[in-house]
């Protein structure tokens, strides 16, 4: 027989005290891991799909373009099947594709105002080491967003 016993609460207590140290130290190193999430190529905190940046240039023109016939194509087939007459896909192609020529009834002040903030985005992003954005197509499409908002 064994000259002294060991309860369950004894038990508990030096497993704790040899446990509790290597966890500390098996979790010393995880907070580079823990700073970590949330980034990486699926992180919403960059500025991938703006205007401007470089996920939109990476297409090419014609890779775009198919993927829009291939669209349009798939809309016409099923108007087709419910019975309505199909869209012309080559007149809906070259209307989606061809440059946006906007004009904008802005007031010249909102106008001054608008470029005054894509200046400033301009020198932030800058600070930042990103590419600076095209200051009059940048103007363009907030002003259009802008005028789109009341439809």
């Amino acid at each position: 027989m064994l000259p002294f016993a060991i309860s369950n609460g004894e038990v508990i207590i030096v497993v704790v005290l040899l446990v509790a140290p290597i966890a500390a130290i098996a979790f010393a190193g995880s907070g580079a891991v823990y700073r970590e999430i949330g980034k990486g190529a699926f992180a919403m905190d960059h500025d991938h799909g703006r205007p401007g940046s470089d996920l939109g240039t990476t297409m090419t023109r014609a890779a775009r373009e198919a993927e829009i016939r291939q669209m349009l194509e798939a809309k016409a087939f099923r108007q087709i099947e419910r019975g309505e007459t199909p869209i012309d896909i080559e007149a809906e192609l070259k209307r989606l594709t061809a440059p946006a020529a906007v004009e904008l009834k802005a007031d010249p002040a909102l106008v001054a105002e608008v470029r005054q903030l894509v200046e400033a985005r301009n020198r932030r992003r800058a600070r930042q080491g990103k590419e600076p954005l095209d200051v009059d197509a940048e103007v363009r499409r907030q002003l259009t967003d802008l005028e789109s908002l009341g439809q």
